[in-house]
C-alpha cells in the first residue's frame, strides 16, 4: 500500500520523536519515551515508531529483544517538507504570503527581515 502525500507530512508526536532521534542519535522504544512530554506508554512510542518506519522517516534494526530506531531524513529535508506543505496549504502555495502573515501579525521584526535580505543577497552572490 503507497503511502500518500497527505500521509507524509509528521504529526505533532512524531515531530517530537523525529526531535529525539535528531538530538540523541539511533535509540530504543525504551531511550525515546523517557525523553518525550506527557506521560505516554511504552506501546505508544512504540506504535509511532512503527508509523513513522512506514512512512520511510526512520529505519531500525533489531538489538537484542527490541529494535533501535534511526532517523532516515534530515532535520533540514523534514522542515523543507513542512514548509512547503504549510505554504500550499495555508498560503495558497506563495512563500510571499507566509512572510507578509508574519509581519501582519507581528511575529517577525524589521531587524530579522533585514537579516533575511542579507542572507539571500549573499546566496544570490553565490
Amino acid at each position: 500500500m503507497a503511502v500518500s502525500a497527505k500521509d507524509q507530512t509528521l504529526t505533532p508526536l512524531e515531530l517530537e520523536i523525529m526531535q529525539v532521534l535528531w538530538e540523541q542519535g539511533a535509540s530504543t522504544v525504551g531511550e525515546v519515551q523517557p525523553k518525550l512530554k506527557g506521560d505516554l506508554a511504552y506501546t505508544t512510542v512504540q506504535t509511532m515508531l512503527t508509523v513513522l518506519l512506514k512512512k520511510d522517516k526512520v529505519t531500525r534494526e533489531p538489538e537484542g529483544r527490541a529494535y533501535r530506531y534511526r532517523a532516515a531524513v534530515s532535520k533540514d529535508r523534514a522542515t523543507g517538507g513542512a514548509l512547503k506543505d504549510m505554504v500550499k496549504r495555508m498560503f495558497g502555495g506563495s512563500p510571499e504570503a507566509l512572510l507578509m502573515a508574519l509581519v501582519d501579525t507581528r511575529q517577525i521584526s524589521a531587524e530579522q527581515l533585514t537579516r533575511i535580505a542579507e542572507q539571500l543577497n549573499a546566496q544570490e552572490k553565490e
